[in-house]
């Protein structure tokens, strides 16, 4: 077996433009060289093989870390954190399934990168729900739609233009612009309301004990492969809208699919509402599967007791 060289290291702020020449020179991958390294290494652990399909992915991680950029952590962590969630793609990946590494890849970066920033930010409590951790990654982008990018609090209209696009409430939007202002002190009142409440009432350890990120991680899995399995049942122009208005992170226009398909508007909007449908109870049969399976297999254990 090859042993593979190690990869580029981008050690802080000053080296990222040499580290993004460097990481250029490793050639992209076709998708038949692709799929046959992903062969090699699944079938025969070839480490050459592996390092191949790293690092001629670098440079989607350098892209999707540099969108994290506004949070106030070193770049080079950022990257180093894409890196180790690349590195778990190409462990976990299936090419026989029909993806490109780079779509199968861009979740596992996406995921490791935001694991490290709500690690790094969980000195002060920034919310759990799920609308409050979207709204934590995507206020920046929403305050730069509306040209909202001054220091301080928002006005009344852009509060309520960014509550309404990010679906979370006003009240959400305010606290969390202010949380991402930078640092203050930890005696500076949390609101201006009149509440006693101080910044280091907030002081929480929010790290997940090594169970719950298992859990998490297991979960993650269990839902992309059931999705993945669910989109077997579209064809190749019915996947190719489905990805593109449902799972992309910025979902193509209908203007756009429209032309490149050379139908109308209304057929693509046909054609994604009809692909939706279609996956939906693909994962839904999938699921009642594997509880009846589970539910057999526990009936079994139970009769053998």
């Amino acid at each position: 077996m090859a042993r593979a060289v190690a990869l580029p290291v981008l050690s802080n702020e000053s080296g990222l433009a040499r580290y993004l020449a460097e990481i250029r020179k490793f050639p992209m991958l076709e998708p038949q060289e692709e799929y046959m390294l992903a062969q090699r290494f699944r079938e025969h652990e070839d480490r050459d093989a592996a390092h191949r399909l790293v690092t001629s992915h670098l440079r989607l991680v350098a892209k999707i870390a540099m969108g994290y950029r506004g949070y106030g952590l070193p770049i080079a962590e950022v990257v180093s954190e894409g890196n180790v969630g690349l590195m778990q793609a190409v462990k976990r990946f299936e090419p026989e399934k029909g993806f490109r590494l780079a779509t199968y890849a861009m979740w596992w970066i996406k995921a490791s990168i935001q694991e490290y920033i709500l690690r790094s930010w969980s000195l002060v409590k920034m919310g759990t729900t799920a609308n409050q951790k979207k709204l934590f990654f995507n206020l920046r982008k929403a305050k730069s739609k509306i040209s909202a990018l001054d220091e301080g609090d928002l006005r009344p209209d852009q509060v309520q233009v960014i509550a309404k696009r990010l679906g979370v409430t006003e009240q959400d939007v305010i606290d969390m612009n202010r949380r991402l202002g930078g640092d203050a002190s930890l005696n500076a009142p949390i609101r201006d309301d009149g509440d006693p409440g101080e910044w280091q009432d907030w002081l929480v350890d929010n790290s997940p004990n090594a169970e719950a990120m298992l859990a998490e991680s297991e979960e993650f899995d269990h839902r992309h492969d059931a999705l993945v399995s669910a989109m077997k049942v579209l064809n190749a122009r019915e996947r190719r809208i489905f990805e593109a208005r449902r799972l992309a992170e910025e979902p193509m226009t209908l203007e756009d699919l429209a032309a490149e398909f050379g139908v109308s508007r209304e057929r693509v909007r046909q054609i994604e509402v009809r692909a939706f449908e279609k996956v939906q109870a693909a994962a839904k049969a999938q699921v009642a599967a594997q509880a009846a399976a589970t539910a057999k297999t526990a009936a079994a254990h139970a009769a053998a007791r």
